[in-house]
């Protein structure tokens, strides 16, 4: 459960898609500009990192993984698929979109309209394909974490854009110089919200270990120090004075 825990956490706010590895930036500066679009894709994000990544997690541990077809037979666990992952990724990815944009379409042609050709491109967004090949270069190794994973990958995506757009409305009221008005001021609060991001970065890292228990030492005030000196002065002389008479 803990470890659980840990992986929703660290991916929310330590390894966020947009601040810490700069994923899905395109979309991310596209569709912030109202909080109303912001909510859509960034709940069509989430939907889609919970469902392709542990797909992917299965077509990874029982298709493209060195061995990973030991289960057809033995004659098949020399077999290694690694190399179609990218295809196979992308596939489930597009599928996911496809179904994700015949549902808002159906359901909310306002949202619809007002994402726009962003929504289908949610199939090429680089946050969607990196969920999968970080949760194959990390080596997640139940499909319960995978579904964390994208989950909580999912969040982080969407809470760097809501946040985003919120401030974007906001400053639209703001007095901004002419030559930072649109997308220059956005840079610039993207890599202040990163800076702030990174601050979490000693989250859950600590040692858990407890200390090693350590002889207490007490503080000395000054005067002990001072007659302390004193003595060691007075061995100091009397060690010289027996050399001499020696």
């Amino acid at each position: 459960m803990l470890e659980h825990i840990e992986l929703f956490f660290k991916s929310i706010f330590i390894d966020n898609m947009v601040f810490a590895v700069f994923l899905g930036m395109c979309s991310y500066l596209a569709v912030s500009k109202k909080v109303s679009t912001a909510v859509g894709l960034g709940a069509a994000v989430i939907f889609v990192l919970a469902v392709t990544v542990p797909l992917n997690w299965l077509l990874d541990q029982y298709l493209l993984q060195d061995g990973a077809l030991a289960w057809l037979g033995p004659e098949f666990a020399d077999y290694n698929l690694s190399f179609l992952s990218f295809i196979l990724f992308i596939a489930t990815i597009a599928t996911m979109v496809q179904l994700v944009e015949i549902v808002v379409e159906k359901f909310s042609p306002a949202l619809y309209n007002s994402l726009g050709i962003f929504l289908p491109l949610i199939a090429v967004n680089c946050a969607i394909l990196g969920g999968s090949l970080f949760m194959q270069a990390r080596e997640i190794p139940t499909l319960g974490l995978a579904l964390n994973y994208g989950v909580s990958s999912g969040i982080g995506w969407f809470l760097a854009i809501l946040a985003i757009a919120a401030i974007r409305e906001k400053i639209r009221y703001s007095n901004v110089p002419a030559p930072l008005r649109g997308l220059g001021i956005t840079f610039i609060i993207t890599g202040l919200m990163g800076i702030g991001f990174q601050s979490f970065g000693g989250m859950l890292t600590g040692d858990n270990d407890p200390p090693e228990p350590t002889e207490t030492t007490t503080v000395k005030t000054i005067e002990e120090k001072e007659i302390e000196k004193e003595i060691e002065d007075d061995e100091k002389a009397v060690s010289y004075n027996e050399v001499i008479n020696e």
